[in-house]
């Protein structure tokens, strides 16, 4: 009951290692009269000799848990390893928060809201970083009543 070539063979044939080539038992002596590639394919195709499926790990947990992080959980200060900047770089926080004050003072611009001059006056405070954010910004045009109602002050 020796088939150790004929295993090597189909394990070589299958792309897979020889623990993984199953054989049917009540067909070994078909297995036994097999010597080539040719005749060890032709039982693959017969299904007498298979090969077993690889065992993963299952991504269950994985799943689960990324699951968890896209609703907001996992993200304490106790989960992060990297420091604040690495996390999220100082740079990226500034283009982040300046694209979204220029888009709302071009946006204000185009539709008439403010006058050209503060558009420019606008731009170069939050180049200067005066703004804290796009709420900052908006407070800012109520308390100095820059934004233009029907086509006055």
């Amino acid at each position: 009951m020796i088939l150790k070539s004929q295993k090597r063979i189909a394990a070589q044939v299958l792309k897979v290692g020889i623990n993984k080539v199953w054989l049917d038992p009540e067909r070994i002596d078909d297995i036994k009269e097999a010597i080539t590639k040719a005749d060890i394919r032709s039982l693959i195709k017969s299904g007498v000799i298979k090969a077993h499926k690889l065992k993963t790990n299952s991504r269950a947990r994985f799943r689960k848990r990324l699951e968890q992080k896209r609703k907001g959980r996992s993200h304490g200060l106790g989960s992060r390893k990297g420091t604040k900047n690495a996390r999220l770089s100082s740079k990226r926080e500034w283009i982040n928060k300046i694209r979204v004050q220029r888009e709302l003072i071009k946006t204000l611009s185009d539709k008439g809201l403010i006058s050209h001059e503060s558009y420019y006056k606008l731009r170069s405070k939050s180049k200067g970083g005066f703004f804290r954010n796009k709420r900052h910004l908006q407070l800012y045009l109520t308390e100095n009543n820059l934004i233009i109602k029907n086509g006055n002050k």
